[in-house]
Formats: structure tokens, C-alpha cells, sequence
């Protein structure tokens, strides 16, 4: 994907290309890189999803709204919003980074997410910062029911199947790469009654299960 598809998908032309370059180089490739770019970036993340909860749910108390915003930043969502983007076929990385497959590192992603809308903050100010951050959440945001528990994906996609009295999905492991202390976990959730298949990457395996339900969710929506 080139800068101009990314900018198209997330609805942004920079004016400083140079901030988008930034926000793309993690710090094992080159100086400078996004680490404080990410710094604004999660500041105007935090601000703008508490503001939208704030402006969507008037009836929803402090606690609730501090609940769903720490669900909707945190970085297992950042790591599938990077992902539905395809962020990290632009990321530059050091060799090192490469050969681990920092490309697919949620916290990568997840940091290089943040990096953009820094970028987007300092290159067009904070409403042009505030409709990125809505448009990359706006299907989240949406699906938000006030009062209703929120769920992992994995508990979403089982109700999802029991409701329909089909049988549960299976979780499989297919690789594990990276050195020890940052591995990734590759997970295949498999729907056998719906001939479903989808695959999810995390630091955990958890965590590639909980992505490979959201994506089969979404599959389904």
C-alpha cells in the first residue's frame, strides 16, 4: 500500500508528508521516528473516544464511560484497526524488527496507529485529528449498547453460534515466531457449520484468539 492508499483509507491528505513518514518508522529503522508522535497521538485518542461517549450516551455514569473508552484504546483494538488498514506492509523497520516479524507486532501496530494521529494533529489540528479518530471508530461506537455488559469477542462469537444451536468455533495454533520476550501467536478460529475460517495474530495466544473471533464476527456481520 502506498502513502496516497493510506491517506484515501483514513480519509486525511497530509499536508507535511514528512509527519506520515515519521509516523511510520519505528525506532529500531531510523531517527526520527514515531515514538513522539505516538505520545500525542494516544493524549488525542484518549480525548476525542471520552468526548464522543460523552456526546453519544448522556445517560451512561463516569464509571461506564471509563470502561468502554479503556476497551476502545487499548491495544488489542489499536492492533485490528492497523490491521484492517494494512499498516504494516508500510511500516519501516530495522532488520532486526523485519526478521522477527515486527510487521505483525501488535504493540507496533498499535504504537504506529497513535503515531498517525499525532501526525494528523500536528499537521491539520485537532479537528481534523478528532474525524480520524471517529471514522476509525465509528463501527465500535456504533455498535455500543448503553447498559449492556461488555463482552470479549470470543464470549460474542459463542452467544452468537449458541443462539442459532450451531456448534462452538475451534481455536487452533499455527505458528509462533519472534524471540521470547516479544513473540507473536498465530491462531485460526474455524466455524465449521458456516465453512468460516479466519486467522488472528497477538503477544498471546489469547489474544490471537480474541482477534480471530472479531474477524469472524465481522465475517458473519
Amino acid at each position: 500500500m502506498t502513502t496516497g492508499r493510506l491517506e484515501a483509507a483514513v480519509g486525511y491528505v497530509f499536508a507535511d508528508s514528512g509527519l506520515l513518514q515519521t509516523a511510520l518508522t519505528h525506532r529500531s529503522h531510523s531517527s526520527p521516528h514515531n515514538e513522539r508522535l505516538e505520545f500525542i497521538g494516544d493524549a488525542v485518542l484518549n480525548c476525542v473516544v471520552a468526548l464522543e461517549l460523552y456526546r453519544r450516551f448522556p445517560t451512561l455514569a463516569e464509571g461506564d464511560m471509563s470502561r468502554l473508552r479503556a476497551n476502545l484504546v487499548r491495544q488489542e483494538t489499536l492492533h485490528q484497526i492497523a490491521d484492517a488498514l494494512a499498516l504494516g506492509e508500510m511500516l519501516r523497520l530495522g532488520e532486526g524488527e523485519l526478521k522477527s516479524g515486527g510487521h505483525q507486532r501488535p504493540s507496533i501496530l498499535a504504537d504506529a496507529v497513535e503515531a498517525m494521529i499525532g501526525a494528523v494533529q500536528l499537521d491539520g489540528g485537532f479537528d481534523a485529528a478528532a474525524a480520524l479518530v471517529v471514522g476509525l471508530y465509528e463501527s465500535r461506537l456504533t455498535a455500543i449498547v448503553p447498559g449492556q455488559q461488555i463482552k470479549d469477542p470470543k464470549t460474542r462469537l459463542q452467544e452468537y453460534l449458541q443462539g442459532r444451536r450451531m456448534a462452538l468455533p475451534q481455536y487452533a495454533l499455527m505458528d509462533t515466531s519472534g524471540e521470547a520476550h516479544a513473540q507473536n501467536f498465530r491462531v485460526v478460529c474455524e466455524v465449521v457449520g458456516l465453512r468460516l475460517r479466519t486467522e488472528g495474530v497477538g503477544q498471546s495466544r489469547r489474544a490471537a484468539e480474541q482477534m480471530a473471533a472479531e474477524r469472524a464476527l465481522e465475517n458473519l456481520k
